[in-house]
Parts: structure tokens; C-alpha cells; sequence
């Protein structure tokens, strides 16, 4: 499955114009556990000062559609209950926004200050497998960056990986990094 997403980058990030090309392959590896539900996954670009150049993609529970010709009005969450559902679970129609600041590190560097779903950013969580995207880096300045992708599942662990990177790249260069429990390998390809 491969995504490109030109215009998400482009709109986020202002500054020089340079033709270029961020491909990114995510691996998110089969668990065999008793109760499996699918991660949800941030990925995006950090300056060297740990601030947030751009979100890149984020795969979370999103809002169930009204069903045609109206719904029903759900029911009132029990006393106590998450109003805003689990992970994956629940068939909830608010989505899962509630459980976004399981991914930590995303949520306090940018998350919470997001208006979501972000157009051409937000999308469904994913099946295990490896996963193709691709993002125009027209915009970028140049410096010291790194690709941080996060993590975290509904009854399961969270987990962080980083690379960091130079822009604009020399060379076509795939950088690499190896998850050991919710993230298989993640692959950055970059293209001057």
C-alpha cells in the first residue's frame, strides 16, 4: 500500500524551495497475543531542538459515519465509562481522540495542541504489515532532522524509534532502525 501525501508536508513546513522526496516504509509486525488491536502509530519530523518540523501521518480509531438514512441516537456511556471508546474496540462514534495521548512523546510535542482529524495527516490505524508512504520535502530548510515514529496499543506496549538525518541529503541514501516489540523495521529513503 503506498500513500503520497505532497501537499501535507508542503503546507506545514515554510521556508526554501528544493525538489525532493521522503519515502518511508513502516513495519508494523504480527503479535501473537490472546487480544490483538491494532496500533496506533505517529510519525513525524523533529529539529534538533526536539520541536516539530512536521506531522507526517497519523493512524488512530477515527469517528464511525452515521449509518444512511439517520441513526439512532447511541446510548449514554455507563457511570465512570471513557465517553470517547478504546483503541480499537467498543464501536463507538466518537472515535478513538480519547486514547491519543497513549502516544506520548507525539501527543506532548504537538498532539494535544492539534485540531484532529488534520487533513491529508489523520487516517484509520493499520493491519500488521509493511506499510508505503511517500511525502514531498519541497519546503524543508536545511539541517539536522530526525524521522520519529511512535507506537502504542490497547492492552499491549508502547515504543519509540528514531533516525536522524541531514537535509538535504547528499545522496539517495535508506536509513534504517529496528523496532523489538510493537514496530518492526522502518526504512527512510531519501531523495535529493
Amino acid at each position: 500500500m503506498r500513500h503520497r501525501i505532497p501537499l501535507a508536508l508542503c503546507s506545514l513546513l515554510p521556508g526554501t524551495a528544493l525538489a525532493a522526496n521522503l519515502d518511508l516504509s513502516i513495519e508494523l509486525p504480527r503479535l501473537d497475543v490472546a487480544e490483538y488491536h491494532r496500533p496506533y502509530v505517529a510519525v513525524w519530523l523533529e529539529r534538533e531542538d526536539k520541536s516539530v518540523a512536521a506531522n507526517l501521518t497519523v493512524w488512530y480509531q477515527q469517528k464511525k459515519a452515521a449509518p444512511a438514512g439517520g441513526a439512532a441516537p447511541a446510548a449514554a456511556p455507563a457511570a465512570g465509562a471513557p465517553a470517547g471508546g478504546g483503541m480499537q474496540g467498543g464501536g463507538n462514534a466518537q472515535g478513538g481522540v480519547k486514547w491519543l495521548p497513549d502516544l506520548r512523546q507525539w501527543w506532548r510535542r504537538s498532539g494535544r495542541e492539534l485540531t484532529l482529524p488534520v487533513d491529508g495527516v489523520t487516517g484509520a490505524t493499520r493491519a500488521p504489515g509493511e506499510h508505503a508512504l511517500s511525502f514531498s520535502l519541497a519546503d524543508l530548510p536545511a539541517g539536522q532532522y530526525k524521522l520519529v515514529v511512535e507506537a502504542a496499543r490497547e492492552e499491549g506496549g508502547r515504543e519509540l524509534l528514531d533516525i536522524p538525518f541531514q537535509w538535504p541529503a547528499k545522496d539517495a541514501q535508506p536509513l534504517k532502525a529496528k523496532g523489538s516489540r510493537e514496530l518492526g523495521a522502518i526504512v527512510l529513503g531519501l531523495k535529493p
